[in-house]
Formats: structure tokens, C-alpha cells, sequence
């Protein structure tokens, strides 16, 4: 089973491409956005930890964590930032290990695919035969997080969080250029993987 990390900047289109990459056979997705809503379930160490880390003001009345208050409070302070990656990160890197663990133990996957999108922040490139990186123009960014609902400081704050585009793509075995109409991003994920299961 080869293994793939798919990382790059938010908003840049990771999602789509995985998407695509889903349709072919034998081939499994990981996102490690939805393992992350896992781990934040009340009754988990993780959810106890970011609680404890955090206050009782990110919990909402129904006792799950209000994620977009935890994100005003983190985006907004680098230190929070640090210290909630250093509760969430771990645990979610257990959480996709074992994943990819189970499915190469069932021996019906070819590829497996895990979406990363602070990747090379936590320097999880060894663990993968190659990695692909989607990037877009910081605009392109600005454009569809504003789309999403963000203010321009938010969706800064978002932008600075990350490594800055250019790294991620050259770090990156293949690079996927995200800034047009949806048929060219799909041209170039086929292209790539094709290139990958080779």
C-alpha cells in the first residue's frame, strides 16, 4: 500500500482534489479535519485536555466544544495556538497512523491518501512515499475564505498561521496549482495521480 500526505495552504482546494482521488479504485482517504472533530468529543482525553487548557467559556450548553470561539481565541494569540496544537496534533497523528495501520493489515487498499494540512508544521513527511501540495495566490485565498463567511483580520490570522504557500510547494514532491476554474485543478490531480501509482 504506497501512502500519500496531501497538505497546503487553506482554502487552496485540498478537499477537491481528494474528492477526485476517492473515485479511483482500491484507493482510501484519510482527512485528518474529521479526526480532529473525533477527538474533540466530549469523554475524550483530548476534549478534556483543550477544556482544561481553555475554560468552560468554549463549551457550549449542549457540553461539545464551540470550535469557532476556540478558533477567535487561538487565531488570535500564538501562544494558545501552540498550546492547542501541542493537545490536538499528537492525537490526531495516532488517530491516522492507526487508520493507515488497519487498512494495510486489510490488504484492499493501493493507495491511501491522508489530508494533512499542517503537514510539514509537524513534520510529518517521513511518513509518507510522497507528498502533494495544493496551492493558490494569497487572493484566491482571501476570496473564498470571506465566501465562507470569514472577516478579512480572521482569515489573515488563518493565512499567518500556516507555513507561507511557496515553502509548502517546494517541499513538496508534486505541487498542484489551484487559482482557476475546477476542470484545470482536475487536469492536474489526474495527471499527478497517475505520476503516484507509477
Amino acid at each position: 500500500m504506497k501512502r500519500i500526505g496531501l497538505t497546503g495552504g487553506i482554502a487552496a482546494g485540498k478537499s477537491t482534489v481528494a474528492h477526485r482521488w476517492s473515485r479511483e479504485p482500491g484507493t482510501a482517504i484519510i482527512e485528518t479535519d474529521l479526526l480532529a472533530h473525533e477527538a474533540y468529543r466530549p469523554g475524550t482525553p483530548t476534549y478534556a485536555a483543550v477544556r482544561k487548557a481553555f475554560g468552560d467559556g468554549i463549551v457550549k450548553p449542549d457540553q461539545t466544544l464551540d470550535r469557532r470561539k476556540l478558533g477567535e481565541m487561538v487565531f488570535a494569540d500564538e501562544q494558545k495556538r501552540m498550546l492547542l496544537n501541542q493537545i490536538v496534533h499528537p492525537a490526531v497523528r495516532e488517530m491516522w497512523s492507526a487508520r493507515l495501520d488497519d487498512l494495510d493489515r486489510a490488504g484492499r487498499t493501493e493507495m491511501a491518501v491522508v489530508v494533512i494540512p499542517l503537514l510539514f508544521e509537524v513534520g510529518a513527511e517521513e511518513q509518507f512515499e510522497a507528498v502533494v501540495a495544493v496551492g493558490c495566490s494569497e487572493q484566491t485565498q482571501f476570496a473564498r475564505l470571506k465566501a465562507k463567511g470569514l472577516t478579512a483580520e480572521q482569515a489573515r490570522a488563518r493565512i499567518r498561521a500556516q507555513l507561507p504557500m511557496a515553502v509548502k510547494l517546494d517541499r513538496a514532491d508534486y505541487a498542484i496549482w489551484n487559482d482557476g476554474e475546477q476542470g484545470v485543478l482536475e487536469q492536474q490531480a489526474d495527471i499527478i495521480w497517475k505520476k503516484l501509482k507509477e
